[in-house]
């Protein structure tokens, strides 16, 4: 490789030959080698997730992929999200394999609300110093949550930018796209006054709420329990967000479903009211759904009431269907053998002067 000098001379300077070292992208924090090794990690992982549509997938500078053919009239429904501060117990923790997992749920369940089959994912992740096997165990956890819920993990960015991130810390962004029949959107305009709201259980913590979580962890100090639910407590917390899609469209396919909505934050009283038609509110059930160990412990750390917990965390219910009361215990069952546990949580009334979710 060529020396390169300084000139000797420049008017009202006098310099000498001092040569300057080559310095490469590596040099400057970027291994172009590593990404180039991550992305052979990642295509396997990739290929699994294939499905009936995609036309051109890892590698490309864009992903293609062909609305499948059955539909007659595609409306084409996208959402996108992060993990939030879950990510900071990954990193103190060194759990790195079940973030992607929530990645992908927190994208495909807000899809799925509208009524639509999601299709494909791309993800971006964003990182200091690429450290492959990291990289390689999120990217495993976004691929697990593509494969899960039966979208094609078709593109992404891996981005590697020294000094925007601390050592050991990346962050994440997921996008979603799926599409839905026109005439079969859900937009809840046909939720009425003594439709029955079902709860899905929800996995745990989900990936809403960790900012208090965190705080209870930080006040519980060394008084941690040792088991939450049967799990051990990092397990317990890093429980990846439920992917309620393959479910759900199943049972869509069959039954006059009316609304649905994902507990993400802002819990149960700021999410089910995004699906209620003016004038309406849903009414909850006080103690018709368990409240786990989990959520127990966080409520007694942090000191808080029922309305603070129905409002920052899903609390135990991380999806709500509405539906005519005659069909709801053949849904029920039938997401009960499809695996979901299902409790019958409250019923659609009028809103009057009272809030648009009630649980009493």
């Amino acid at each position: 490789m060529p020396t390169h000098y300084l000139p000797t001379e420049k008017p009202g300077l006098h310099m000498t030959n001092t040569p300057i070292k080559p310095l490469s992208y590596k040099d400057a924090g970027v291994d172009i080698v590593a990404g180039d090794a991550l992305v052979e990690r990642i295509k396997p992982l990739a290929k699994k997730t294939m499905r009936d549509g995609v036309l051109a997938g890892i590698g490309g500078f864009g992903a293609l992929f062909e609305v499948p053919k059955r539909y007659k009239e595609p409306v084409l429904v996208s959402g996108t999200d992060g993990v939030g501060t879950k990510l900071r117990l990954a990193f103190e923790w060194n759990m790195h394999d079940t973030v992607g997992i929530d990645l992908v749920a927190m994208s495909v369940n807000d899809v799925l609300v509208q009524g639509a089959e999601p299709l494909f994912f791309l993800d971006y992740f964003a990182c200091g110093k690429l450290d492959i096997d990291t990289a390689a165990a999120v990217v495993g956890g976004i691929a697990r949550g593509c494969e899960l819920s039966g979208c094609a993990l078709i593109g992404g960015e891996t981005a590697e930018m020294p000094g925007m991130y601390p050592a050991g810390e990346y962050d994440l962004a997921g996008f979603a796209v799926g599409a839905v029949e026109k005439a079969k959107i859900l937009t809840g305009k046909d939720v009425a006054i003594g439709d029955v709201v079902l709860g899905l259980a929800s996995s745990g913590a989900h990936s809403n709420g960790f900012s208090l979580v965190r705080k209870c962890i930080e006040r519980a100090g060394s008084d941690l329990p040792a088991t939450l639910d049967g799990k051990p407590f990092k397990d317990a917390l890093m429980e990846p967000t439920r992917l309620y899609v393959k479910t759900v469209l199943a049972a869509l396919a069959i039954h006059p479903i009316k609304a649905l909505a994902h507990i993400t934050g802002g819990g149960l009283l700021e999410n089910i009211p995004r699906v209620l038609p003016d004038g309406l509110a849903a009414q909850l059930k006080k103690g018709s759904w368990p409240q786990t160990e989990l959520f127990a412990w966080l409520q007694t750390t942090a000191g808080v009431d029922d309305m603070e917990m129905n409002r920052t965390f899903n609390n135990g219910i991380g999806m709500c269907v509405v539906i005519d009361a005659a069909h709801a215990p053949a849904l029920a069952k039938m997401l009960r053998e499809a695996g979901e546990t299902v409790y019958e949580i409250g019923v659609i009334g009028p809103i009057g002067d009272g809030a648009a979710v009630t649980v009493n």
